[in-house]
């Protein structure tokens, strides 16, 4: 467990690596292993990885997995402020508690928590993808009509690939690797790697920039703040566990979530994207707290609820344990044993990632901003040309980078392209899915009393930008 979690950690803060590509890579290897040592190393990885994506996202503005990108929308103004180690403090912190959390949900609430996954169907899981989707586009940046467009350009690249119906390839333009789709992490490395490194060499020589210096000791400003961040914990913690449950969800779209609401709750709102630890403490603790909740439907129903989770369970069957209410009949050695240890690894991450990461890790904000840039730009070649040896995805993540710069010299937010990617194969394959059991009825998909009440709640939030619109040119 300590192994796995170390290489987690190592990992994550890679960009370009993710803990699926780490424990895919893991399967194998561990044939002679008995099939608990082999989970303990998985899930060392599983949730050391997820924490290790802070650590770039933090110092770099360069999220490491796909959910870290929520974490660079407070972390990085933090780290900019000399506070990059109370950053990384607040964040170890969140990922061990929302991790925990998530693991105890696991051992007692496993096959009652089941049962809410059964209440959706594909019309509910439209909506919620919907819901998700336009919460961010609408909420997250300044002006809602961007945000809508950045979603719009998300679900755009989102149906470049193979038809989810059909087969039928769209928008490939004879490109044999454009078939499955553009990876998530080259587009996410693109729009969020290269803007920052442009922007330090376009700063380079446009005057003399200093390097940011990291001001205090890690611990400074940290356990005064514990009751004042206790109740972000909790909730995120609360808004992570209830997406994991929801197979097909992951990470990403809880970290918005609970970002999403502790903003929305808090009493002074304008300070989240400009430095606030409950902002990454959001993001870290909703991101983290999916963990345990995803193997919930893998191991009880044999439903993925993330990607790691696919790959865990690709690892139990290689060990030849079938998932499924077998699993807890059979071996409940195994799998009460992962469970344990998918606790035990969240927290080692308070004597690992503390020491390590606020320690070592932060010193990178000790470089030149003239040094970084190039370094930033090595590591994310490296990485993406690492996903399938191929040259091919390293210059669509160079002009996914060039995009991305001028939609940020632009004003438009990034986050909801990638949300719009991570959740457009879901709300369409729902949709379509849907249309083909009703024979193209629309009505059905509002038919269901859950449906109703997400189509409720998608209008309103549409409703409410533009009453506040309205409310504040009356005035």
């Amino acid at each position: 467990m300590v192994v796995g979690t170390l290489a987690g950690m190592v990992v994550g803060s890679l960009p370009g690596l993710t803990a699926t590509m780490a424990i895919a890579v893991l399967i194998p290897l561990t044939f002679s292993m008995s099939p608990l040592v082999a989970l303990g190393i998985m899930a060392g990885i599983y949730n050391g990885a997820m924490y290790g994506g802070a650590v770039p996202a933090i110092l770099l503005n360069v999220p490491g997995t796909p959910p870290s990108i929520v974490t660079t929308f407070d972390g990085y103004p933090l780290a900019k402020q000399g506070r990059a180690a109370l950053a990384l403090k607040v964040a170890c912190w969140s990922s061990a508690i929302g991790g925990a959390l998530s693991a105890i949900s696991l051992m007692a609430l496993a096959p009652p928590l089941v049962l809410v996954t059964l209440l959706f169907g594909p019309s509910e899981y439209f909506w919620l993808g919907i819901l998700g989707m336009s919460s961010i586009a609408i909420l997250l940046g300044k002006d809602p009509i961007k945000g809508l467009i950045a979603a719009a350009i998300g679900l755009l690249l989102g149906t470049v690939g193979s038809d989810v119906v059909t087969g039928q390839q769209r928008f490939t333009f004879g490109r044999l690797e454009l078939i499955d789709g553009i990876n998530l992490l080259v587009i996410l490395t693109g729009l969020y790697a290269i803007p920052p490194a442009i922007r330090m060499i376009e700063k380079r020589y446009s005057e003399n920039t200093e390097r940011i210096e990291i001001k205090g000791h890690p611990d400074d400003g940290f356990f005064k703040n514990f009751k004042y961040l206790l109740p972000t914990w909790l909730r995120s913690s609360l808004i992570g566990i209830g997406v994991g449950i929801l197979p097909a969800t992951g990470g990403s779209m809880a970290a918005f979530l609970a970002y999403n609401e502790v903003r929305r709750t808090a009493k002074n709102p304008e300070l989240f994207g400009k430095g606030d630890i409950r902002g990454v403490a959001a993001a870290e603790t909703g991101n983290n707290s999916d963990n345990s909740a995803a193997m919930i439907p893998a191991l009880v129903l044999g439903v993925p609820g993330s990607g790691v989770s696919a790959v865990i369970l690709a690892g139990l069957l290689v060990h030849g344990l079938q998932p499924g209410p077998q699993l807890f009949r059979d071996t409940p050695d195994i799998v009460y044993g992962f469970m344990w240890q998918m606790l035990f690894t969240s927290f080692m991450l308070f004597a690992l990632g503390g020491n390590i990461a606020t320690r070592l890790f932060s010193q990178v904000m000790r470089l030149p901003q003239v040094i970084l840039a190039p370094m930033i730009m090595c590591l994310t070649l490296v990485g993406i040309y690492a996903l399938s040896n191929d040259m091919f995805n390293v210059w669509i993540m160079f002009g996914m980078g060039i995009v991305g710069y001028i939609l940020n010299r632009l004003d438009f937010p990034l986050a909801p392209i990638v949300l719009g990617l991570v959740l457009g194969n879901m709300i369409e394959q729902n949709l379509r899915l849907t249309m083909l059991i009703h024979q193209g009825d629309l009505t059905a998909l509002i038919a269901s009393p859950l449906s109703k009440v997400l189509f409720g709640l998608c209008l309103i939030l549409c409703v409410v930008p533009i009453f506040r619109r309205l409310r504040r040119a009356k005035s």
